[in-house]
């Protein structure tokens, strides 16, 4: 069975080296080891399937792109946003874009996304195999020439690209399978480490404070031994069983990579929106409206409940005291508290919690122009698989759907 194009995985970055290769009027194979395609993408923001960031110039790209990004410059060269954007429109998907220039479909739908994308590949001509596990590549004078499936199946192409994901979300299908293939192929695979995942805190009062959302806490992460700060940054922060986590945190998580090497100490600032002196002179009014009530009393004016008991244990104060016995000295430390809460951070979460995997195919051993690989003609690379990732808000996707088109656009060059 031999086909110009053979694309390994049926995700965002296969769908579309699929589709553009078929358009190109290649023969082309999508061999997906899941019953259908798109599982993972299914299930991206939470459901709705943050699909770029609408972020205009290639600059802002960059920036949120901390392992990567002068890799991917030629990609993103013929693929911004906005082509991301005109496509899926074009392919019947109204999108809108939220905070932080999140672009979603308007129908807050995943599967619109990807039954899209399905559509696209077929309507370009390709043919879509499911339940077809790849379990080797194969190779001639030092150029892939097709791969095997599970069941024992010879696929014969003039080009495999290697589109399978990273580890994270394993119970979608990626569990790793694209570094085995790099590795037979003599390529270097970097460390892999989770991205975009919650962190491990050491702050057992916190729990009390489990599953609560702030909507807008800006953090600090610093190392402990300089006090040199890490990253800073605001948003929507979660309290869980294990420390935090919510969109503010997962971004947070691709600058700390080395945990465990390194001490950090996050610090929450709860009241971002009042500097010390305006937070104090907030406390007082509050003391001037109840002198009799307990000091629980006057933290539930200015937290949410469940952070109440956190901030009365860590503030040390006399729980049955009035508040207007509080000394200046006193407020002052309630001000420091809820300015800084911190704690130290003990670990990541694990890989397959993440978000995407940080580490893959090594970028130095690939084109940047065509995602070929340096050391085996015909095999290329795309998505998550490569050793590139960025934050939170789309940007992760855009890498996948650039690196897959310029993989459709370059797989068997026209002679």
């Amino acid at each position: 069975m031999k086909s110009d194009v053979i694309v390994i995985g049926a995700g965002p970055a296969g769908l579309m080296a699929a589709a553009v290769a078929a358009g190109r009027g290649k023969r082309v194979t999508v061999l997906e080891k899941n019953d259908f395609p798109g599982r993972k993408l299914n299930i991206t923001g939470k459901g709705r399937c943050n699909v770029t960031n609408a972020v205009t110039l290639i600059g802002d790209l960059m920036e949120n792109i901390p392992r990567g990004g002068r890799f991917l410059y030629g990609a993103f060269s013929r693929c911004m946003p906005n082509d991301v954007i005109d496509l899926f429109e074009g392919l019947g998907v109204p999108l809108k874009i939220e905070r932080g220039n999140r672009v979603f479909p308007v129908s807050d739908r995943a599967k619109d996304i990807t039954d899209a994308l399905t559509r696209y590949v077929r309507d370009s001509g390709a043919k879509l195999v499911t339940r077809a596990e790849v379990k080797t590549l194969l190779f001639e004078n030092g150029a892939v020439t097709g791969v095997k499936t599970a069941d024992g199946q010879t696929w014969e192409a003039d080009a495999v690209v290697v589109a399978t994901g990273g580890l994270s979300y394993p119970a979608t299908g990626s569990t790793g399978d694209g570094y085995r293939f790099a590795k037979t192929a003599g390529h270097t695979v970097t460390p892999l480490r989770p991205s975009l995942v919650g962190l491990e805190t050491d702050a057992p009062l916190w729990r009390n404070a489990q599953g609560l959302t702030l909507k807008n806490a800006a953090i600090t992460i610093y190392r402990a031994d300089t006090m040199r700060e890490v990253y800073t940054d605001f948003g929507e922060l979660l309290f869980t069983h294990f420390g935090v986590s919510g969109p503010v945190i997962l971004s947070a998580s691709a600058h700390v990579r080395d945990i465990g090497e390194t001490p950090y100490t996050l610090g929450i600032d709860l009241k971002p929106a009042l500097d010390d002196k305006k937070l104090d002179a907030r406390i007082l009014r509050e003391i001037a409206d109840a002198p009799a009530k307990q000091p629980a009393g006057l933290l539930r004016k200015l937290l949410p409940a469940s952070l109440v008991p956190v901030i009365l244990t860590l503030w040390g104060i006399d729980p049955d005291m009035q508040v207007n016995k509080v000394t200046r000295e006193q407020r002052q430390e309630l001000v420091y508290l809820l300015k800084h809460l911190e704690a130290p951070i003990t670990g990541a979460r694990p890989i397959e919690e993440a978000i995407v995997t940080s580490g893959g195919v090594e970028i130095k051993e690939l084109d940047p122009k065509t995602m070929q690989s340096k050391l085996c003609k015909g095999l290329y690379f795309a998505g998550e698989v490569i050793d590139a990732d960025a934050y939170t808000g789309g940007f992760n996707l855009q890498i996948a759907f650039a690196t897959g088109m310029a993989a459709g656009r370059s797989v068997c060059p026209d002679e």
